[in-house]
């Protein structure tokens, strides 16, 4: 949106220009011919000048569409007329207090990015020493006209304001390979010809946009390198070629600077939370602000804490200024064989993806504006932001040696377009939050599919009838079988994996999607099968408060709805869910309410728990409730939060980065809080079945770290006497039962010494 007022798309142009910038060309891109590749005819009076061998039979210019295959290449000039180079890449110009960054795509060159035949551009108002960023426009499909001496394109733009001049035209001198690039000349029109404002803008680069990354690592890691794409098999029209990082990138129109200072910081073998990951961000990125800027910071951590299978995190998803850091988790991607490095090369590039505002394959068409599809819900995708193990072509096998096989270490054509010409501030790190306001949807991405042959049924509950004005809403997800066969599918089912999205309709009538306070990249291949030995799987996921704040915030009737994503690409849809919230009836109602709705509350109980300094006034508020209502529902909340904390350690930096501080964990303050919690739950009066489930084995590892591994069993023991009831299916608790065993045997390994 704007931030100053006029529009830069009028006036009369000043002519004056931004210095020129690096005018450059990477070696690999040197070598382009002079090939009409797109566009219309050459313009009227301008014969292109080539020699006769090269010149069409009919006498006029040849006009091919891009279709991404690589073209053969033309015979070669004679020295005398070296080739043009490509009309594209970064210029940048100014006029009447405006700067314009314009980005042209519409040539492209053997070994460089495929051509995507979109013109865009960014305005940034100007004055002093001051420039504010002010609004963007693309030009989707224009037509391109080339001459001997100049190539003009044209078309209708679309802007992030509202303008009359919509027409743009641009027009770039023609140089050879020996000449400087000339600069773009931008013209701003009211159709069908009133000219507005002219901006001269000379050439910066042949990237359509630069970014800075830092990269630092924990001790006893060693960051990625590079990847040579032949060293295992690949399709047959992917080039053999040695891939770092950056150069991955680069391939997709993007310049990745390595920059800053490469810090090596203490690891912990507990692993690292986001809380603590996000301290780390903060004290260790030295290129860090709180501002949108070019600028991303990638840590190579240990391992992730609180969950197996996670490879990556782009963690930084919570705060006003969002998608700066991301880590990568040496311990799961560690290896030095082809395979492992393939696949290390893959998450470095998927979670930096991320911070581009780079959603899953199957999880655009949750974005605002959403984005389409790919086949098969988007698992068809052959795309860094796809999972190996999830690619499922609508024809033929599936999985990670399928996707291998067929992958071309590229981004798909839609993801290229938004990193090259997205809207500024849906790309640039710091500016528009992960999925860019995905809040209001459509409700229609959760109706029922006219046929549905997955032999799977997705149910979406919840424990009590209503829940009181700010208690947080847990709901129930289970997924089973209708197939007496039996049906193979993951068992990534709470919303943080992101393969499942909840749809919540307001009491006022908006449709909402619950979006993570946490997204994180749960690659590994988790399948289960469902069949009459164990037909469902259940999770129960805390839904009140994600990256959009607390979704509950008003009494009333609401209408949830959830969807899952199958290994095989069907989207289950589960039955509506109404719940109601009720309207608070007393003083101390309201009170109760406004101690749970903090911002700073709805994230702790997100994490479950967090001793960071930011969120020092929320664990204020649920100290309050537990010292002050203790015998209210809500202070089981509050207990549950505060007790899971104390019973791990949290680290954080010291101030000169010198070293890790870890506060150690505080088993008997745990005890404390979590007796409360499983006493209250067991008896019907606090969290749901699942959220006791791991509470009591949290509970039993905070007796364990004191020493009293004898009643950390007792607790695991009434566990499972809790689940053995005829209440629950019996394998149910079987799976219950197993999960207790494999947690003594666990306690025991590390505390029974």
């Amino acid at each position: 949106m704007s931030t100053a007022s006029g529009d830069p798309t009028t006036g009369t142009a000043d002519f004056s220009a931004a210095p020129l910038a690096d005018a450059s060309v990477p070696e690999e891109w040197e070598n382009g011919q002079d090939t009409l590749r797109d566009g219309s005819a050459t313009e009227t009076g301008e014969a292109e000048q080539r020699p006769a061998t090269q010149r069409p039979a009919t006498g006029e210019a040849t006009v091919r569409a891009e279709s991404g295959a690589a073209l053969p290449a033309t015979p070669a000039m004679p020295a005398a007329l070296p080739a043009h180079r490509p009309t594209r890449g970064r210029y940048r110009g100014s006029s009447s207090g405006y700067e314009l960054d314009l980005r042209v795509d519409v040539d492209s060159v053997p070994g460089g990015p495929k051509v995507l035949r979109k013109v865009s551009g960014d305005f940034f108002s100007t004055g002093g020493g001051t420039k504010a960023y002010f609004g963007s426009f693309i030009v989707d499909a224009p037509t391109v006209s080339r001459s001997a001496t100049r190539v003009v394109i044209r078309g209708i733009a679309t802007y992030t304001w509202t303008t009359a001049f919509t027409l743009v035209r641009v027009t770039v001198p023609r140089s050879r390979t020996n000449q400087r690039p000339g600069a773009a000349t931008v013209e701003f029109l009211r159709p069908p010809g009133q000219l507005g404002a002219t901006y001269v803008c000379p050439y910066v680069s042949p990237y359509f946009r630069t970014v800075e990354w830092e990269q630092d690592s924990v001790t006893g890691t060693v960051p990625f390198l590079s990847y040579d794409t032949g060293a295992l098999p690949q399709p047959a029209n992917s080039p053999a070629r040695t891939l770092t990082v950056p150069r991955a990138y680069a391939e997709a129109g993007i310049e990745l600077l390595v920059s800053g200072t490469a810090n090596t910081i203490a690891n912990s073998r507990n692993g690292w939370t986001n809380t603590e990951l996000h301290g780390a961000m903060e004290t260790n990125f030295s290129l860090w602000r709180n501002v949108p800027q070019w600028k991303l910071w990638l840590l190579v951590a240990g391992s992730y804490e609180g969950m197996e299978g996670v490879r990556g995190i782009m963690f930084d998803a919570a705060d006003t200024f969002q998608r700066q850091g991301c880590a990568v988790f040496y311990d799961l991607i560690r290896g030095t064989d082809p395979e492992a490095q393939r696949a290390m090369l893959r998450t470095y590039v998927h979670e930096l993806g991320h911070s581009f505002n780079l959603l899953h394959s199957w999880q655009k068409n949750l974005a605002t504006p959403p984005a389409p599809l790919g086949g098969n819900n988007g698992f068809a995708d052959l795309s860094w932001m796809n999972y190996p193990q999830n690619y499922q072509p609508l024809n033929g096998n599936g999985g990670a040696a399928a996707y291998w096989g067929a992958f071309p270490f590229q981004f798909t054509d839609n993801e290229q377009i938004h990193l090259r010409h997205g809207f500024y501030r849906n790309v640039i790190m710091g500016a528009n939050a992960f999925a860019t306001g995905a809040a209001d949807i459509e409700p229609e991405l959760f109706d029922e599919p006219l046929t549905d042959e997955s032999g799977l049924r997705l149910d979406l509950r919840v424990g009590k009838s209503g829940f009181s004005f700010g208690e947080p809403v847990v709901v129930e997800l289970k997924l089973e079988t209708t197939d007496l066969r039996g049906r193979s599918t993951h068992n990534h089912l709470h919303p943080d994996d992101e393969l499942v999205s909840v749809a919540i309709r307001q009491p006022s009538g908006r449709t909402v999607l619950y979006r993570p306070l946490l997204r994180r990249c749960v690659d590994q291949d988790r399948t289960v099968r469902l069949d009459a030995g164990r037909p469902a799987i259940y999770s129960s996921a805390y839904i009140g408060y994600g990256r959009d704040g607390h979704y509950f915030q008003q009494p009333g009737t609401y209408q949830l709805r959830a969807a899952y994503l199958a290994s095989d690409g069907s989207r289950i849809v589960s039955p509506v869910l109404r719940l109601d919230v009720r309207h608070p009836v007393s003083q101390d109602d309201v009170r109760l309410a406004e101690l749970m709705m903090g911002e700073e509350q709805g994230k702790i109980l997100a994490l479950r728990g967090s001793d960071s300094p930011s969120l020092q006034s929320g664990n204020d508020a649920l100290q309050e409730i537990i010292e002050r209502h203790a015998t209210h529902p809500f202070a089981v909340y509050a207990r549950l939060a505060k007790g899971l904390n104390f019973e791990h350690e949290f680290k954080s930096l010291s101030p000169d980065k010198s070293e890790l501080v870890v506060r150690p964990p505080d088993p008997k303050s745990g005890i404390e809080q979590l007796t409360h919690v499983v006493k209250a739950s067991e008896q019907g009066k606090g969290v749901d079945n699942l959220t006791l489930n791991l509470a009591s084995r949290r509970l039993a590892r905070a007796y364990a770290r004191q020493g009293d591994l004898e009643e950390a069993n007792t607790t695991l023991d009434r566990l499972v006497q809790h689940f053995d009831t005829p209440a629950f299916k019996p394998y149910v608790v079987d799976a219950v039962r197993d999960q207790a065993d494999t947690t003594k045997a666990r306690l025991t390994a590390e505390f029974g010494g």
